[in-house]
C-alpha cells in the first residue's frame, strides 16, 4: 500500500471542479492549454480535453464538419463577453447564456463550444443540431470524458439555459456514469458524496479492469492506495476530492 496525500489547494484543480455561480473558480494559475486544431490554433483547451476531443473528431469524421468556437478563456476576456453581452443582449439573456466572470467553466480550460461548420456562426450561441455529425459527437461525446453540460432538464440546477453547443471534459469514467444516471455536475458531486475511503467505494467495470472511485472530504489528510493502482485526484472546488483508482487486471 501506499498513502497520498492531500493539501488545502487540491480541491480546486482537476477535471471534476465545479464551477458555477456559487462557487467560481478559485485556482488562478493558467491551465495547461492547446490549440484543438492546427486550423483553429486562438482555440485552446486542456491538454488532456484537447486530445479526447480530436480523437472524437476523428471518429466522427468531423475534422472539417465541426467547428471549435470558444475553449480557454483568461479572466479578462470573460469579462469583455460578459460586459459587451450586457449591453448588447440585455440582462435577461447575459443572464441565461453567458457566466459572470469568475464562473465560467471556460476559465478552467475544461470547456468547448462547438458549431456545425457554416457560413456563419454565432459566437454565443453557435449550431449544434443533434443529427448528422453533431448528432454523432454528442452521443460518442461520453465515452471519451465529455458530457453536455447544460441540459434544458436540469436548468432549475444549474440555472444555466439549454446550450447544446457547450461541452465540458470530466474525464472518463464520470462522463459515462453521469450520462447512465442521467446527472448534471452539480448532482453527481452530490452522488459521489456516498462513496468514500471510510464507507463503500464506486466500483465501475473498464474492460478487464475495475475502476473505483472515492471522495475524500477535506478534513481528510491521506488515504491509503494499492501500490499498483493508476490514481487520478481531482478537488470538486467546494469541500473535497474525488479519487479515481484504476486497478490492475482482473483476468
Amino acid at each position: 500500500m501506499r498513502t497520498i496525500k492531500f493539501s488545502k489547494g487540491d480541491k480546486y484543480k482537476g477535471n471534476l471542479i465545479l464551477v458555477n455561480g456559487l462557487w467560481p473558480l478559485q485556482d488562478e494559475e493558467a491551465p495547461p492549454c492547446v490549440p484543438i486544431l492546427d486550423t483553429f490554433p486562438q482555440v485552446l483547451l486542456h491538454i488532456k480535453a484537447s486530445a479526447c476531443l480530436r480523437q472524437i473528431l476523428k471518429t466522427v469524421n468531423g475534422l472539417d464538419r465541426i467547428i471549435p468556437v470558444s475553449g480557454y478563456r483568461p479572466l479578462s476576456e470573460q469579462e469583455e463577453i460578459y460586459r459587451d453581452s450586457l449591453a448588447e443582449n440585455g440582462a435577461e439573456f447575459t443572464g441565461k447564456f453567458v457566466a459572470k466572470p469568475g464562473c465560467s467553466e471556460h476559465q478552467s480550460g475544461l470547456a468547448i463550444d462547438l458549431g456545425q461548420k457554416a457560413d456563419y456562426i454565432d459566437f454565443l450561441c453557435p449550431d449544434f443540431p443533434d443529427k448528422g455529425v453533431c448528432g454523432d459527437f454528442r452521443r460518442l461525446a461520453s465515452k471519451y470524458g465529455f458530457i453536455q453540460r447544460y441540459t434544458e432538464e436540469k436548468e432549475e440546477i444549474t440555472h444555466i439555459a439549454c446550450e447544446p453547443w457547450h461541452f465540458r471534459y470530466v474525464g472518463y469514467p464520470h462522463s459515462e456514469i453521469m450520462e447512465s444516471l442521467g446527472l448534471c455536475l452539480e448532482e453527481y458531486m452530490e452522488y459521489i458524496k456516498r462513496f468514500s475511503t471510510d464507507d463503500s467505494l464506486l466500483k465501475v467495470q473498464c474492460g478487464r479492469r475495475q475502476i473505483e472511485i472515492a471522495y475524500v472530504p477535506e478534513a481528510q489528510s491521506e488515504i491509503q492506495v494499492a501500490d499498483e493502482a493508476i490514481t487520478e485526484i481531482s478537488g470538486n472546488n467546494v469541500d473535497g476530492c474525488i479519487v479515481t483508482l484504476w486497478n490492475r487486471c482482473l483476468y
